[in-house]
Parts: structure tokens; C-alpha cells; sequence
């Protein structure tokens, strides 16, 4: 279930004529025992709509005063999340001779013609309100206030997240919320400019169309959750066709380390947060602890919380939660990312959330060979964008799932290879190399061959400065250990400016031992995943001269990385 609330207007929509029919109370009664949330937002001032309708009890959450007051049912509680209207601006449209005019906790209601006289008085006083229009009826607010800041204080009470509400709406003041949520429907009777940006408009009108819309969610939610799939599509670049949503099942990114990947997944995680989607990170190696708008839990001396992960996640929030598991061993990674899941699967049944899920470092996470069994992996599992070197090496259960794969890099030919052979997919015909910059992009479920694709480049550029590499501890494992050619020696370098210094105090014969095996480029090949740092360096690692190679090497890893500035 992933449309798991509904909102809808009161007059004009569910109400005709200021009344609702007993067939829609009967439906918001089916839709309620679906398990399902229910909201009203209304223009109504909560005394005048608890006079005219007397079920709302059955709503969870009432957003009144065009989003200015939210009242509780259950609880009877209410709450204004507004100003209240200025007394100035009251006794200037009384002295006006305003008529009708109402004063509500957080609004000021007249009807046409008098929004003249209002806007004058605005202006005389110097006030920053605003005039908000429905169907002849005159709104005055506070700045900013709308439905859809309404509904967004509503739902975060309810810890449900706009994306996944169906809104409902007739009339100009709905506009707001019915773009803010996940799908939308106008009823018949709604007017033009309203029947334009929706997903969906019902045949009957009022009343008649709520029902349509409730029952047919309640049949087959599939059709609305692909009408919102499609509004909420993530582009990866300028290929129109090109698109990841949720309805697409999983996704893989795969490639050499070094070339790119996190950088192509920390731009469309960018994306999903720009949308409103809420993304959970699965990070093993602390790859993604400098990702913008994002809470990291966990690292290098302490390992994630199970429960404290859920606790985050359970509060709809506008970033990714990033589960950094340095602290944990690494054979121990892979049980606790299947307890994880498994918790966060249960969560997603119920509440919808997190959208999206990304599995860095896939194969460690979910390797073929694996004492946690395939009863552990949630099936269907989507949604999922796993990120990996060797795709051949995961779970064949969690590739089965997959319906998009992006190889990135020189090889990216030999992902679509190792996938189709992992999978036993028939292997599509291979474009031949693209450009620089490019991925290879192939929708499974298109039927059309993979392609070459550019990509956007994230807001946020992937700095080889990150605290991870330069400053930080990248834990036991992926340390280098200077060791000496008679194994003697145990000096730990847990990141970058830590290797250059001991680099710099131990003596020539271990500096060279190391060097001329090679350990210094694989460490900056498999644990930094710099390709191009190994590279250079493997350029230097025949010299004999340690004083030369030292320098050689420390310029080699301040160009591309930089220090730590020393405050005073």
C-alpha cells in the first residue's frame, strides 16, 4: 500500500451545498477499514463546518482555515499553526463596512467584491497578509499560509508523508495541496485550471466523484500509484526516457571502483530529496558521510542502532538517513543489513516510508554465498537502487528484482555481461564505447537495447577532500598498516594525512618495501577507490630513490586530495 492517506476539500467537493450524502459517508467508512488515513482541508472556519457535518470523527486530521488551524478529532484537539489575524486590520475593514465578514483563530473570511476594500487596508497598514480566492469567496491570511502548508503540519502530526496521500479537490485554493501530494483528483465539477495539473478527473460530480475515486483505490491502487510514478519520475539526465520511479523495481549501478559510481548515485539521491522523497543509505564503508542534507548514524567507533535507524525514519523528514557501519566487523555487516531490511520493509507495509532505498557496496551486503538466507530478502523488494563492483557476486534473489542497470565506466559492457549471466537474462545487444561522462543505460522492461546516456553531475561534487579520506578514520579494515619488510613494525594509518606523516617519519627500507610491492597503490586502489591516485603512483613505485618517491607520492595525493585547513 503506498497511497496510505486521503485528503479532500470539503464544499464542492465532497459536500453539495454545504451537505454530505450518506453513499460518501459510506465510503470514507470502506476506505477507513482498509487501514488508510483520512484528512479534510477546508476554506471552513471549524465552528461553522462542526455545525453542518457531524462525522468527523471519522477523519483523522481536519485542516481548517484554508491551513491556518488543524483540529484532531480523536483527541479533540486544536492547534493553530498561523498568526492570528492583526485586531488593525479587523477594526480597519469593520470601519470599512466589510460585510459579510468572519474572524477565525488564524483567518479573515469576506466574499466578492470586497477584496478591493480588504487590499486597500492591507495597504494602508503595511501588512504582509495575502487574499486567497474560492469560488466567490474571499480568504486573508498570513504569508505563506496555504492548504498545502496545512496539510504538510497535518500530516506531520500523522508522520505521513505528502507523497503518499491522493488528494482531492474542486476549486482554486486547492490548487496548493493538490500539487504537494503524491496523486491527485478533481472531481467533475471542479473548475478548468484545477482539471489541468491533476492526475485524475472523475466522471460524477461532488459526492459521486469522492466514491468513484475511493473505490477505485480501494480495487486496484496500482493505477494511481502509476499516474503518481510517472509525475514523480527522477530524470538522469537530459534523455527524456531515461527515468528511474518507483514502480521500476530495482535498480543496479555497477563498475570498477574509482570511476564514478557513488558520484552518479550521490546525484540522484540529490534528486529524490529535491522531490520530497525520503531515502535511506545503506553505507558500509562510510562513503556517503559528507552527502548534503543528510543524518548519519553511526561510524567508525560507533556502530548503528537497529532502533534508533527506525526511530529516525518512522518522523517524515526532507533528508537521507545515511547508516554508516564502520563501527561493525566486517563479517558481521551483511547480518545486520538483512535485520535492518527486514525492519524496514515491515515499516514500509504500513507507513509507505522510506521511498527509496540505497545499498552501497551490494555484493558485501548481499553475497551469493551467504549464511543469511533468501528468507531474509523481502519479496518483491523495490524501490532499491544497489551500487556494487561486482553484480555477479550478489544475491541472485536481489538481482532478480532488478529492471534497470547503469553501467558506468570503460567496462560498462561487462555489467550488463556479468548481470545477464548472474540472472540468466537472454544478453541484449552491447552499443559500442561511449563518450566520457557517459553510462550505459538499459530499462529491462522497455523491450529497446541498452544505450549510452550523459548524466548530471550531483549539485554537491563528489570532493576527494572528503573528512572520510583526508581526516577521518576509515576503520581497522581498510587502514594501511606500515609493517616493514620483517613484519616488526605495526603503524596504522586510519586515512590520508595520517599516511603521509608516518610516511615521512618511518626509515627508507620500509618505505621502500612497501612501496616496490605495490601496497601503496592497492591501498589507494581498493580501500580509497581513487583508480587514478593507484595509477599515478604505480608510475613512481620502481624508483629506488625513497627520498624522491616520498616527495613524488605526497604531491601525487595533495593534488587530488586536500588537507585539513589548521584553524587558530
Amino acid at each position: 500500500m503506498y497511497l496510505i492517506s486521503v485528503a479532500t476539500d470539503y464544499d464542492g467537493t465532497l459536500a453539495h451545498n454545504g451537505r454530505v450524502d450518506p453513499p460518501t459517508i459510506a465510503a470514507f467508512e470502506r476506505l477507513k477499514a482498509s487501514g488508510r488515513k483520512l484528512l479534510m482541508v477546508t476554506g471552513r472556519e471549524l465552528p461553522h463546518l462542526k455545525r453542518v457535518f457531524a462525522r468527523l470523527d471519522l477523519f483523522d486530521g481536519v485542516v481548517a482555515e484554508n491551513g491556518s488551524l488543524l483540529y484532531f478529532p480523536e483527541r479533540e484537539e486544536e492547534r493553530l499553526v498561523a498568526a492570528k489575524p492583526p485586531a488593525e486590520l479587523v477594526a480597519a475593514l469593520r470601519n470599512r463596512g466589510v460585510h459579510p465578514l468572519s474572524v477565525g483563530g488564524g483567518i479573515i473570511a469576506t466574499w466578492e467584491p470586497n477584496e478591493t476594500t480588504v487590499l486597500e487596508c492591507i495597504r494602508e497598514l503595511g501588512l504582509e497578509w495575502q487574499i486567497i480566492f474560492n469560488k466567490g469567496a474571499v480568504m486573508v491570511l498570513p504569508p505563506g499560509v496555504n492548504k498545502a502548508t496545512g496539510l504538510a503540519a497535518a500530516l506531520n502530526v500523522l508522520e505521513i508523508s505528502p507523497l503518499n496521500v491522493l488528494g482531492i479537490g474542486d476549486a482554486e485554493n486547492d490548487h496548493a495541496f493538490l500539487t504537494a501530494s503524491g496523486c491527485s483528483a478533481a472531481v467533475s465539477n471542479a473548475i478548468d485550471s484545477v482539471k489541468e495539473v491533476v492526475d485524475v478527473v472523475t466522471s460524477g460530480d461532488h459526492g459521486a466523484g469522492v466514491i468513484e475515486i475511493i473505490d477505485a483505490l480501494l480495487s486496484d491502487e496500482q493505477v494511481f500509484t502509476s499516474l503518481a510514478a510517472k509525475r514523480h519520475k527522477i530524470s538522469l539526465g537530459k534523455d527524456e526516457a531515461a527515468v528511474l520511479q518507483p514502480e521500476h523495481g530495482a535498480v543496479l549501478i555497477a563498475g570498477a571502483s574509482g570511476i564514478g559510481k557513488s558520484t552518479l548515485a550521490t546525484a540522484i539521491i540529490e534528486k529524490l530529496i529535491g522531490r520530497g522523497f525520503e531515502i535511506c543509505v545503506f553505507d558500509p564503508e562510510g562513503d556517503y558521510d559528507d552527502l548534503e542534507k543528510a543524518i548519519v548514524l553511526g561510524d567508525a567507533q560507533r556502530a548503528p542502532v537497529i532502533d534508533e535507524v527506525l526511530d529516525i525514519l518512522r518522523k517524515p523528514v526532507d533528508m537521507a538517513l545515511v547508516v554508516n557501519m564502520l563501527g561493525l566487523p566486517l563479517e558481521e555487516r551483511p547480518k545486520f543489513f538483512a535485520e535492518l531490511l527486514s525492519r524496514i520493509q515491515q515499516m514500509r507495509s504500513k507507513i509507505a516510508r522510506p521511498h527509496w532505498l540505497v545499498v552501497d557496496e551490494a555484493h558485501h551486503m548481499l553475497p551469493a554465498e551467504s549464511e543469511v538466507s533468501d528468507v531474509s530478502l523481502p519479496d518483491p523488494l523495490s524501490a532499491v537502487i544497489y551500487v556494487t563492483v561486482h553484480p555477479e557476486a550478489m544475491r541472485p534473489k536481489a538481482l532478480a528484482a532488478v529492471q534497470i542497470v547503469i553501467g558506468v565506466g570503460p567496462k560498462a559492457n561487462q555489467v550488463v555481461l556479468s548481470f545477464c549471466a548472474a540472472t540468466g537474462t537472454a544478453t541484449p545487444t552491447l552499443p559500442s564505447s561511449g563518450k566520457d561522462e557517459e553510462v550505459l543505460f538499459w530499462d529491462r522492461t522497455s523491450g529497446e537495447p541498452p544505450r549510452w546516456i550523459g548524466v548530471d553531475r550531483p549539485q554537491q561534487e563528489h570532493q576527494r577532500h572528503t573528512r572520510k579520506y583526508a581526516q577521518g578514520d576509515l576503520g581497522e579494515d581498510n587502514s594501511f598498516y606500515f609493517r616493514g619488510p620483517r613484519g616488526k613494525l605495526n603503524l596504522r594509518a586510519q586515512n590520508l594525512m595520517i599516511f603521509l606523516q608516518i610516511a615521512d617519519g618511518v626509515d627508507d627500507k620500509t618505505w621502500l618495501h612497501h612501496l616496490h610491492r605495490g601496497d601503496y597503490s592497492r591501498w589507494f586502489r581498493e580501500s580509497i577507490k581513487d583508480e587514478k591516485l593507484a595509477d599515478e603512483v604505480e608510475k613512481v613505485q620502481d624508483d629506488a630513490d625513497p627520498v624522491t618517491t616520498r616527495k613524488d607520492v605526497r604531491a601525487i595525493v595533495e593534488r587530488r586530495y586536500t588537507a585539513p585547513s589548521q584553524t587558530s
